[in-house]
């Protein structure tokens, strides 16, 4: 019993090889603590998405073991680093305990309260997160109470049945520089890897591929956690100074709009929407013309023009996000923005968001909130008593434009002026392959193209006929009200047309990029805006004839130049801005003297310098000043 005790207890009187067993004994049990603590983050990730089935999913993780060690390596480097700095195994244990459980404790309950992960860039909003935490009553179940009673157990193990480590200050300092060491080489070169991340998930089955909190969670919560480390820190555009941006936009003031100009305002923007017809393999079918008559005849009594969008088949909150904004450039939004949404709010504007799909598709429940809207709607809060979530893909622009059709029409004379903002879920991709639902506009033999193509080609074209009839009805029903509105319709990216863009090769579209045609092949989408009498009289314009082809963040700003609005100082610049060049794309490509360029004229860089410079203060800064 004494050699034992000297194991656990060490001392003095320990021989060397108790003290040495001594090491090993602490070593084990601080290692196996914080794996303990590890797993209860674990189970803390599973448990927090109402949606998901927890045991589940925390049975999955187990499924693939590099994704529970990635989940469990910082609670092991934490307490080893503890373990070498204090000497202490309960001081250890806590520098370990209180960030492994704490962080996974309030990622359990921020999914509960908001449906948000919890990402290394809310450390910039404590402030906030703690006024909203205080609204809200944070229940404690069965699993909080059991892994706090399990940790501690573990704190008082350590308290009493560990007592100090060894005392050799060169070793101290050894594992010390190898816990560092480690921290940044993991972090680079593991957890920011790409490649691993993608192979560390295998529960598709049982999560939602776009939801944000249903992939964050599928990996547990420390290791998606550690990979949102750099979001946090947004990359300011080069010189930039705060006082510079703000120099900038000071030579601009916000203009309201008059009361009598304050008209109602309908933005929806179309999935995957676009007009076929603009290649000449397929303008050349009759059938395919017909689709788009309908559309070419509303475009010729509105003003249209093309939008030069940042994505192709995807990613459609570029788009939609560009046009409520105005920002050419743009993090994942974590807290209330200045936006365009806020401005019709300074001018005494009602302002809602209606979409007939979920609304943890691409956090929009949250970011609509930080946008400023007053109110969404979506599949979980309304559209799913009026459309089968399962066929909204395929059928839901008629329940879309009659909801919005009565709103408007149920609103009165002393209702405030509205900005309605929508997006459609109809012809979301992909497009079935093996066979043609509806109408068969092409067909293999008449086209020489496959069976696969056409049938893709053919589904897609059944949808956006039907969405070209639903808009062209709206507009009519619209035209029929009294309360002067504008509506301004636009796709937010091309359609997936194949994998690869099999079809898009077959048609043989140029898409490669590095050409005008190519370019905007593979980005232009239709923007139209139309108004109805009333707002015609009410803002004593036209509203006919050719838009200018812009970058999605410029489209409001067309909208308003159509209503003669001046709007906020950050639209104005934007004006100026545009004139330069009116595509800003992501990828750093630009449009000036009427030629796509990667480089700007000096004096164009200048510009393009200090307008990213104002937009950048507006995202980040824009609601502190």
């Amino acid at each position: 019993m004494g050699h034992i005790k000297n194991v656990i207890l060490g001392g003095e009187r320990a021989s060397p090889l108790e003290r040495g067993l001594h090491q090993v004994y602490l070593a084990v049990f601080l290692t196996a603590f914080a794996v303990a603590n590890g797993f209860f983050a674990l189970r803390l990730a599973s448990d927090s998405y109402a949606a998901l089935w927890g045991p589940a999913l925390y049975a999955s993780y187990f499924e693939h073991p590099p994704l529970v060690l990635l989940n469990l390596l910082p609670a092991i480097l934490l307490i080893a680093l503890g373990w070498f700095l204090t000497r202490r195994a309960w001081a250890a244990y806590l520098i370990s305990a209180v960030p492994t459980i704490g962080f996974a404790l309030v990622n359990y309950y921020k999914i509960q309260l908001r449906g948000d992960p919890f990402l290394a860039a809310d450390f910039r909003l404590i402030r906030t997160m703690s006024g909203i935490l205080g609204h809200y009553h944070l229940s404690v179940t069965r699993l909080i109470l059991a892994i706090a009673a399990g940790a501690f157990l573990m704190l008082l193990f350590a308290v009493f049945l560990m007592p100090n480590s060894f005392r050799s200050l060169r070793l101290r300092l050894g594992g010390t520089l190898v816990c560092l060491a480690l921290i940044p080489l993991l972090y680079t070169q593991v957890y920011l890897d790409n490649a691993t991340y993608y192979k560390t998930v295998n529960n598709d089955a049982l999560r939602h591929e776009w939801s944000d909190v249903e992939s964050f969670v599928s990996r547990g919560f420390w290791y998606p956690f550690i990979r949102s480390v750099p979001k946090a820190f947004p990359k300011p555009p080069e010189g930039y100074s705060a006082k510079g941006a703000e120099a900038v936009l000071a030579a601009y003031s916000d203009a309201d709009i008059s009361p009598e100009k304050r008209v109602t305002v309908v933005g929806v923007m179309g999935e995957a929407f676009t007009d076929l017809s603009d290649f000449p393999s397929l303008a050349e079918i009759p059938a395919v013309r017909e689709v788009y008559a309908p559309l070419h005849a509303l475009e010729a009594n509105c003003v249209s023009g093309d939008l030069l969008t940042n994505i192709f088949a995807g990613g459609t909150v570029d788009s939609e996000w560009g046009f409520l904004t105005g920002y050419s450039h743009h993090s994942d939004f974590r807290d209330d923005v200045d936006s365009y949404v806020r401005y019709f709010k300074t001018q005494g504007y009602d302002a809602v968001y209606r979409h007939p799909g979920y609304g943890w598709f691409y956090n929009r429940t949250n970011i609509n909130r930080y946008l400023g809207f007053d109110e969404s709607v979506f599949t979980d809060n309304g559209f799913g008593e009026l459309v089968n979530p399962a066929s909204a893909p395929r059928r839901s622009d008629k329940v879309l434009f009659d909801y919005l059709y009565r709103e408007l029409a149920a609103r009165g004379a002393d209702d405030p002026p509205l900005f309605s903002f929508s997006v459609t879920y109809q012809n979301h991709g992909p497009y079935e392959s093996q066979s043609t639902s509806g109408i068969r506009y092409l067909t293999s033999a008449a086209t020489g193209w496959s069976e696969e193509s056409c049938n893709i080609l053919n589904n897609y074209l059944n949808g956006i006929a039907d969405t070209i009839s639903e808009l062209v009805r709206f507009t009519d029903e619209l035209e029929s009200l009294d309360r002067p509105i504008v509506l301004v319709f636009f796709g937010d990216h091309k359609p997936w047309l194949g994998n690869d863009s099999s079809v898009y090769r077959e048609l043989e579209v140029d898409l490669g990029t590095e050409t005008i045609e190519g370019f905007t092949n593979y980005y232009a989408t239709p923007y139209l805006i139309w108004a109805n009498r009333a707002a015609k009289q009410a803002l004593n314009a036209g509203f006919t004839g050719t838009g200018e082809t812009i970058s999605p963040c410029f489209l409001m700003a067309e909208l308003f130049d159509q209503c003669a609005w001046e709007g906020p100082a950050f639209m104005q610049l934007q004006r100026d801005m545009r004139a330069v060049t009116p595509l800003l794309h992501e990828r750093e490509l630009y449009w000036e003297d009427g030629a796509l360029t990667d480089t700007l004229s000096p004096k164009a860089a200048e510009a393009y310098q200090r307008y990213r410079w104002a937009e950048y203060w507006r995202e980040t800064k824009g609601l502190q000043k």
